[in-house]
């Protein structure tokens, strides 16, 4: 392509606009709502324009640390936004998906039995996610964030919040360890001991040269504690039920390899070798579902679930040999 053929893109010019703050903004910091609101922008330059009087709330200065309140106004002056990429278009067959796999819904929370293989948001690569699947799939909704987060290749529930006091109430019932209660199934090499009921383990966050995430058992690591209970006994493995009382990332997974019996299809923390029989097995998967939540919500305990998907069930039943 010749240089006149090129299509120059230009930044995106605003006019001045006035946001009106409702409940979905409430309390949030204004330097995080300009964040999101300004998309593109670099924090310094917000920051800049909080402290030369560019962005006004209720026509007064303000600083980058103010709590928004229902009812106020946001005067921001035009600006110069960076160019914008579209917003990639999901498929409609992944929307029905989704929208067939949801399993409670009001005006504040979504909650999703999330298919394996599906990242809860984009990035990295992907470009785009669980989250924003469900964004495009309600697209009058003003604000849709995750409450937590599940692994890429774990399935099960997972909550989204639709206001943001809904999300607050959830961030805080889960870092008080109160309130939420997440419990999972997760298929394992070898026979668990039904005297094994916890693995009380503190784990720390490394990464490889190559970027990659791994967690260990590490004495200077954060404290970590999850109970389990074996569900079913098979000839070389077990079923077993996990219930983390702390939420670190790749909990489960490392707990269980701690314990000597890492999860199926595991490919970070089960060797190849094992990953290898297992799928010529027929297991393609991490074996590894939230499967139940119980949640304090609007004054009552909420209790969800969801079973393991058929064909995980039907391996167990038609490849694994039973010892009961």
């Amino acid at each position: 392509m010749d240089n006149k053929d090129k299509v120059v893109v230009e930044p995106t010019k605003t006019k001045v606009r006035f946001v009106d703050i409702d409940e979905n903004n409430h309390g949030q910091r204004i330097d995080n709502f300009l964040i999101t609101e300004l998309k593109g922008l670099p924090k310094g330059k917000i920051y800049n324009l909080l402290r030369k009087g560019e962005i006004r709330v209720n026509k007064k200065r303000t600083k980058p640390d103010y709590r928004l309140q229902s009812g106020d106004i946001v005067r921001i002056a035009p600006l110069i936004l960076p160019e914008r990429a579209d917003k990639p278009t999901v498929a409609e067959g992944l929307k029905a998906q989704i929208e067939s796999r949801i399993v409670y819904e009001d005006k504040g929370l979504l909650v999703v039995n999330k298919p394996s293989g599906l990242a809860v948001h984009g990035g990295s690569g992907l470009s785009f996610g669980l989250v924003e699947v469900v964004r495009q799939m309600r697209p009058l909704e003003k604000f849709v964030d995750l409450a937590h987060r599940l692994d890429r290749d774990t399935s099960g529930l997972i909550m989204i919040a639709k206001r943001r006091s809904v999300l607050k109430l959830l961030h805080e019932a889960l870092r008080e360890k109160s309130g939420v209660q997440k419990t999972y199934l997760a298929l394992v090499h070898g026979s668990w001991s039904k005297r094994k009921q916890k693995v009380d383990a503190p784990l720390l966050k490394n990464e490889l040269k190559s970027g990659e995430r791994v967690v260990r058992v590490n004495p200077e690591g954060k404290e970590s504690l999850t109970r389990f209970n074996l569900v079913r006994e098979f000839e070389g493995f077990s079923l077993i039920q996990c219930e983390p009382v702390t939420g670190r990332t790749h909990q489960i997974r490392v707990h269980t390899q701690f314990a000597g019996h890492s999860i199926v299809g595991d490919d970070k923390y089960t060797s190849s070798e094992l990953n290898k029989q297992t799928k010529e097995m027929g297991f393609k998967r991490l074996c590894l579902h939230a499967t139940r939540l119980e949640i304090d919500y609007e004054g009552e305990k909420l209790i969800l679930e969801a079973p393991l998907d058929d064909e995980w069930k039907a391996l167990m039943s038609n490849v694994l040999v039973s010892r009961y």
